[in-house]
């Protein structure tokens, strides 16, 4: 199956192909003041997945909060993000999963930085709750 996700207009666009190696959220500040959200929804692809790249992105580079480097590949124009990479996961290339536009993509199995998620939040049953980038979350 081939996917495709672009940014809110459509000038910055990458196509996948088959079904991600993880869907996660985050709820680390950064992410959440990233998304405009309450948390941010990635996908998360092998390089070899990624097919295509179209259109003109700007990089923005900053030091994630368990330490490692992160990029924001991101629409100039718009300013969507439309993919990531995490120095801790190097060989996977992040994808907002807003940017596919598909209700029915899978959702998240892991959601990490729970310690500053909104206390409204709730994630899937089973989905495993880490404190932070990865210590479980302990429930009772």
């Amino acid at each position: 199956m081939m996917r495709r996700a672009s940014c809110h207009c459509g000038q910055l666009s990458v196509s996948v192909e088959g079904e991600p190696a993880l869907v996660s959220a985050c709820n680390c500040t950064r992410c959440q003041k990233r998304s405009g959200s309450a948390f941010a929804l990635t996908s998360r692809w092998h390089k070899d997945q990624v097919k295509s790249r179209a259109g003109n992105s700007a990089t923005y580079a900053r030091k994630g909060e368990s330490g490692g480097k992160v990029e924001c590949i991101f629409c100039p124009v718009c300013g969507s993000t439309v993919s990531t990479a995490l120095e801790l996961l190097p060989d996977l290339v992040g994808i907002p999963v807003g940017c596919f536009a598909d209700p029915a993509f899978p959702a998240p199995k892991v959601a990490a930085w729970c310690d500053t998620k909104l206390e409204w939040v709730q994630f899937p049953p089973g989905a495993l709750l880490l404190r932070d980038q990865s210590r479980p979350l302990e429930t009772s």
